[in-house]
């Protein structure tokens, strides 16, 4: 294993600064990998209004990933204007990164045991959502047809 926890992974966020995950320590993280041009998209309305009931105590992380369908083909300064613009996305939005080809740390960490101590995940597709608890921890894996308010997810961040 490449990184030794979670926090440790490094990642730039959408500006192409360094993203320091140590500071979502104390905080649920929902880590979504998302796409511009997916059906899913819709779903970023959600995610922003999580975040915004419940940012006390919640990180949304949206990550753009072009590798499923080649539906986030736009540069980063695309991706950030199209989220602010059309959804009014406030969450943090990471670099673009692979998951499929290429494939980031971080997902290298969600999607093998042998790093995250939990589980195999595979993402399936744009909008997988991984739930990270406020000890860095992976709690759930969950595919893009689970909606970001679905039950399983509002009441794991209000617990």
């Amino acid at each position: 294993m490449s990184e030794s926890t979670f926090y440790d992974i490094k990642i730039k966020d959408i500006d192409g600064d360094p993203m320091d995950l140590r500071k979502y320590k104390e905080k649920k993280l929902l880590i979504v990998n998302v796409a511009s041009q997916c059906g899913f998209t819709p779903q970023y309305d959600d995610l922003q209004k999580l975040y915004l009931t419940h940012k006390d105590n919640l990180v949304v992380l949206g990550v753009p990933c072009n590798d499923f369908g080649g539906q986030e083909p736009g540069t980063e300064a695309e991706i950030l204007n199209f989220c602010t613009m059309n959804f009014g996305v406030t969450f943090p939005i990471t670099q673009k990164v692979g998951i499929k080809s290429d494939r980031h740390p971080l997902y290298d960490w969600l999607c093998l045991k042998a790093n995250n101590g939990v589980s195999d995940n595979e993402v399936g597709w744009n909008f997988h959502k991984f739930l990270i608890d406020e000890r860095g921890n992976l709690v759930n894996s969950l595919p893009s047809n689970i909606a970001p308010l679905d039950e399983k997810i509002v009441s794991w961040v209000e617990n």
